[in-house]
C-alpha cells in the first residue's frame, strides 16, 4: 500500500488500509479539523502516470462531487500527495450487493427496498446530466443501516454545461471496440447500445438498472454469464426469462417493471429513474 498509517494528507491522517482495486487503494483516514473517519481513494504515482486511468480518477471525483444525494456516495475533498491524487468521501461500513447476493437470496421486499433507493439516486444524478454507464451489483454499496449507495463514477458521462466517486470488482469494466467507436461498461449489464458503441443516455443506466433487479429477485443474471460475446449477443437479441417463471412467488407487476427497463429500443423503456421509482414504489 502506498501511505502507511500516521501518513499525512493534509488534514486527513491514515489510519488503516481497506482495499486494493483496479482503480486505486482505500483507506480508512482521521478527518483532524472535524473530528470524523473517513475514506481516502488513492491512485498510485504509477497508475497517475497512465493519462487513461488518470482521466477517469478525475472523472470520477468530478462526477460524484456534483451530486448530494443519500443514495450516492458522498465526495469531501480532492487533493494530491507525493504524486498520487486522491479523493476523500465518507466511510461505508457494510457489504455491496454483489456480497450480498452471494451470501443468500433477498426477499422480495429487500429487493424492490434497494430498487426504489438506487433509482432515486439514479434520479438525482441523472438530473444533473450525470449517466453513469458501469451501473452492476459491485457498484451498489448497502450500508449496516440498509441505505444504497451508488458507488464509483469513474465512467460517469458527464453532458456539456452540467456542474461537476474498494475493492477488485468481480464483474470487471471492459472496454469494447465497435463501430462507430469504442464504449466501456461490464459485460453482463451493458444496454444494447453501449454493446453497439453508439451514444448513450440516461435510458442506458435503467437497462443496466433491469438487469441488477432481475438478478436481486431471481438469484439468476438477466443475461447468460460465461463467454463474453455469447453474454453480449443475448443483450442484443434475447429476451431474459420472466422474473415470475424463475420465482413464481412474486408479483406479476414486478415483471412488468423488469421487462419494461430490459426493453431493447431506449425509447421503449422508462423514460426516467423517477418513474422506476414510483412504480416499484
Amino acid at each position: 500500500m502506498r501511505f502507511p498509517p500516521g501518513e499525512k494528507l493534509g488534514h486527513f491522517e491514515i489510519l488503516s488500509p481497506l482495499g486494493a482495486g483496479g482503480m486505486g487503494e482505500v483507506y480508512r483516514a482521521k478527518d483532524r479539523r472535524l473530528g470524523r473517519e473517513v475514506a481516502v481513494k488513492a491512485l498510485p504515482s504509477f497508475m497517475a502516470a497512465d493519462p487513461e486511468r488518470l482521466a477517469r480518477f478525475q472523472q470520477e471525483a468530478r462526477a460524484a462531487g456534483a451530486l448530494n444525494h443519500p443514495n450516492i456516495l458522498a465526495i469531501y475533498d480532492v487533493g494530491s500527495h507525493e504524486g498520487a491524487p486522491y479523493i476523500v468521501s465518507e466511510l461505508l461500513e457494510g457489504e455491496t450487493l454483489r456480497q450480498k447476493l452471494k451470501a443468500g437470496s433477498l426477499t422480495a421486499r429487500k429487493a424492490v427496498d434497494y430498487g426504489i433507493q438506487t433509482a432515486g439516486g439514479l434520479a438525482a444524478a441523472h438530473e444533473k446530466g450525470i449517466v453513469h454507464r458501469d451501473l452492476k451489483p459491485e457498484n451498489l454499496f448497502v450500508t449496516k443501516d440498509g441505505r444504497v449507495k451508488i458507488l464509483d463514477f469513474g465512467l460517469a458521462k458527464l453532458k456539456p454545461g452540467h456542474g461537476l466517486g474498494a475493492s477488485e470488482p468481480e464483474a470487471p469494466t471492459v472496454e469494447l471496440k465497435s463501430t462507430p467507436g469504442s464504449t466501456f461498461g461490464t459485460v453482463g449489464y451493458m444496454s444494447p447500445e453501449q454493446v453497439l458503441g453508439e451514444e448513450v443516455d440516461h435510458r442506458s443506466d435503467l437497462f443496466s438498472f433491469g438487469a441488477i433487479l432481475f438478478e436481486t429477485l431471481t438469484e439468476q443474471r438477466a443475461f447468460p454469464a460465461g463467454a463474453a460475446v455469447h453474454t453480449l449477443n443475448a443483450i442484443l437479441k434475447e429476451e431474459p426469462p420472466a422474473v415470475t417463471a424463475i420465482k413464481p412467488g412474486l408479483p406479476a407487476e414486478l415483471d412488468r417493471i423488469v421487462r419494461h427497463c430490459l426493453e431493447k429500443a431506449p425509447a421503449e423503456r422508462y423514460q426516467s429513474a423517477s418513474d422506476v421509482a414510483f412504480a416499484l414504489d
